[in-house]
């Protein structure tokens, strides 16, 4: 039997089929659009997320794989990113990607008149990554077409409706929202009144590895699948990746490089705090609270489209650079930043420019800037008491640059492990065979499928010279803070 999980992330959707022991027999990717807009707009077409899982699913099964072996379904997307839905479960509008910062207003609201009880009841404060402020926003902007919002869902829930139609999500989805009490696991009726919801407009709430039911015969026609095939309710892209990277137990520590970055730690008790973004795991019982930059391999894609090259060639002529990109530092703050700054309105820089500087420089600066940023969010971690281990699994597309993760290993002075598979696509995999009964549970699923595939250890000279460059680089950081106080 064959077991498989969709994953929805910022730009594409990836499906990975695997079998009773873990092992990845294939797996699909389609890109769709980020619409991006004046004022900080980032919006995602929720059709499009079908068309790709459906595209996705259909180019596994031309390689040869019975859709009848297909024991299960798990999907998985970023969080915050609900779905306005009509009476007839047609979408209102595009919905508000966690990158989209117009919710500025909305968010300064909530905290002169709200913050100590939302941090009370969410374990965080408001920003303009979450769904509260985003909804309000969406509220006050088209009122029209809020007044058509019959249900909410979330992005994942709503590919998951389709093709296996159910009102539901899970728990760790829901605590993404800002309208959800952490604790008592339940739709708070104060925080949905903020956003002028009530809690019959909510899904229920439910176990990630649950059974909503099976694949319906419309998805089954579209996509190629099997009407046999179980649906589970599923859970977060970032749950999923910390999974999937061998995070199942107190201590793990897991660093994410991809369109954001983070750095999350499984732990048996969450760390309420400003900076801290805290979600329970997937068995309910522990937690992963961590901290986050959100411009990290994105900043690295801007810039190759804006001035052209390839992942490839960045990675080769950044390592002709030497430490430091001769003074050139990068801030990777270009949608503003969440640790340890909390500030939507925060921008970007080169700072050191020189006429000797070459497009290698930027690249390598880029690599740094990054990597500094990542120790900004790892520090802040430490001093919140978190017992911070010597060793971390890292994933996302930035780990198939050997250059950037020497360079992450000797900012952090840290030894990062590589696992060959550990996006959240697998972890959702996994997810599938655990509900068939084919693991026992999340720890012996990654115990059996897990592969070390490289480490790398932090060389101590370089990290001493950087050092000396981080705290160049918080100097900067300070400025730019002060100059976007009043933003």
């Amino acid at each position: 039997m064959f077991y498989l999980g969709i994953d929805f992330g910022g730009g594409s959707s990836k499906a990975t089929l695997i079998d009773e022991k873990g092992r990845v027999l294939a797996t699909a990717s389609s890109e769709y659009e980020t619409i991006y807009g004046k004022d900080g707009l980032a919006t995602q077409k929720p059709d499009d997320w079908y068309k790709a899982a459906v595209a996705n699913v259909r180019a596994i099964l031309v390689k040869g794989f019975d859709p009848e072996q297909i024991e299960c379904l798990c999907f998985d997307a970023a969080t915050h990113t609900a779905v306005l839905l009509d009476e007839n479960d047609e979408v209102v509008a595009d919905s508000i990607y966690w990158t989209d910062t117009r919710s500025v207003k909305q968010k300064n609201y909530l905290l002169e008149n709200y913050k100590d009880y939302i941090f009370e009841k969410t374990k965080h404060l408001p920003d303009t990554i979450w769904t509260l402020p985003e909804l309000m926003y969406f509220r006050d902007e088209q009122p029209e077409l809020y007044k058509k919002v019959a249900k909410v869902l979330f992005a994942k829930d709503y590919v998951r409706n389709r093709f296996a139609p159910s009102f539901v999500t899970d728990f760790i989805e829901a605590q993404g929202s800002m309208m959800f009490d952490f604790d008592k696991r339940e739709w708070d009726e104060k925080l949905l009144g903020l956003a002028s919801l009530k809690k019959s407009q909510m899904p229920k709430i439910a176990f990630p590895l649950d059974v909503v039911g099976y694949v319906c015969e419309k998805a089954a026609k579209e996509s190629g699948l099997s009407t046999k095939t179980k649906v589970l309710v599923g859970s977060t892209d970032t749950a999923m990746e910390i999974f999937a990277s061998g995070g199942v137990k107190d201590g793990d520590l897991a660093i994410k490089l991809a369109t954001a970055g983070r750095i999350y730690m499984v732990s048996n008790k969450s760390f309420p705090d400003k900076n801290v973004i805290n979600y329970s795991h997937l068995d309910g019982v522990h937690y992963y609270p961590g901290s986050g930059t959100k411009s990290c391999a994105s900043s690295l894609r801007w810039f190759r489209d804006t001035f052209g090259g390839d992942f490839a060639s960045f990675t080769e002529e950044a390592g002709k650079v030497p430490l430091g990109s001769d003074g050139l530092f990068f801030h990777p703050y270009l949608r503003g930043e969440l640790t340890p700054y909390a500030n939507p309105s925060l921008r970007g820089s080169f700072f050191g420019v020189s006429s000797s500087h070459t497009k290698a420089h930027f690249v390598r600066s880029i690599f740094e800037g990054v990597s500094f940023s990542m120790l900004d969010c790892l520090l802040y971690l430490k001093g919140q008491g978190l017992p911070l281990p010597e060793k971390a699994a890292v994933l996302g597309g930035a780990t198939s640059s050997p250059v950037w993760m020497q360079i992450l290993s000797d900012v952090l002075d840290m030894e990062l492990i590589v696992s060959k598979t550990s996006d959240s696509s697998f972890g959702s995999a996994l997810c599938s065979a655990i509900a068939s009964g084919v693991f026992s549970s999340f720890e012996d699923a990654i115990g059996k499928s897990r592969e070390i595939v490289k480490t790398v250890v932090p060389n101590k000279e370089n990290h001493l010279r950087y050092q000396k460059l981080f705290d160049k680089y918080q100097e900067i950081s300070k400025f730019t803070v002060d100059f976007y106080k009043d933003e």
